[in-house]
This record gives structure tokens, C-alpha cells and sequence, in this order.
């Protein structure tokens, strides 16, 4: 189970080492000198941490990869920014919910 979580290493300045992190348990974290090893090291230290929540009858977090997600979701912005989105969606000829989306993927 802890093979379908979302992984993440990066660069501790503070620590001078590499930071082994899981989105699915925000605070766990694993330091190591190499990001191999950071990265072994905060898998098994979910692993662990999801084999006691099992053994204590509690239901791990379930990973962002298992998840269903609907492609929606709302977002609120000032009006003025909504009235920009609206003329600049209907310049390219497009909806406002493609402009935005795009513009979120980082696509221009």
C-alpha cells in the first residue's frame, strides 16, 4: 500500500541534506545524505507508521494515486479579476473554464 503514495525529495539548505517527504503524511519527513537514501528512508518510515495505524485499528490515509477526482473544483476571485478572465477567454474564443485551466496547467 505505502507504493501508491506520493513521494518527494528535495533539498534541506537548513540541514544540508536531502528531505525525504510524503504529501499523504505531511508530518513525516526523512533526512539523509543522498536522495536514494532520503527517499528509502521516508518510504519505509510510512510503511511503519501505516503498519501501526493498522495494528491500532486506525485507516491509513488513502494515497492521492487511489483517489477519485471529478475535475471540478470552485475557486473565488475578486470580481474584477472574473471580469478579466471573461474578456481575455472571449478574445482567444475560448470558455473561461478551458482559459483557466490551461493557464493552470501551465499552458499558455
Amino acid at each position: 500500500m505505502s507504493d501508491h503514495y506520493t513521494y518527494r525529495v528535495t533539498w534541506s539548505a537548513e540541514d544540508d541534506e536531502h528531505l525525504g517527504l510524503c504529501a499523504e503524511f505531511p508530518s513525516l519527513s526523512w533526512l539523509a545524505p543522498t536522495p536514494a537514501e532520503a527517499l528509502s528512508g521516508i518510504r519505509e518510515l510510512v510503511a511503519g507508521c501505516i503498519e501501526d495505524m493498522l495494528a491500532n485499528d486506525e485507516e491509513p490515509p488513502r494515497p492521492f494515486a487511489d483517489r477519485d477526482y471529478s475535475g471540478k473544483f470552485m475557486v473565488r476571485v475578486p470580481p474584477e479579476t472574473h471580469r478579466a478572465l471573461a474578456i481575455r477567454a472571449a478574445e482567444e474564443g475560448v470558455s473561461m473554464n478551458r482559459l483557466v485551466g490551461a493557464r493552470l496547467a501551465g499552458r499558455r
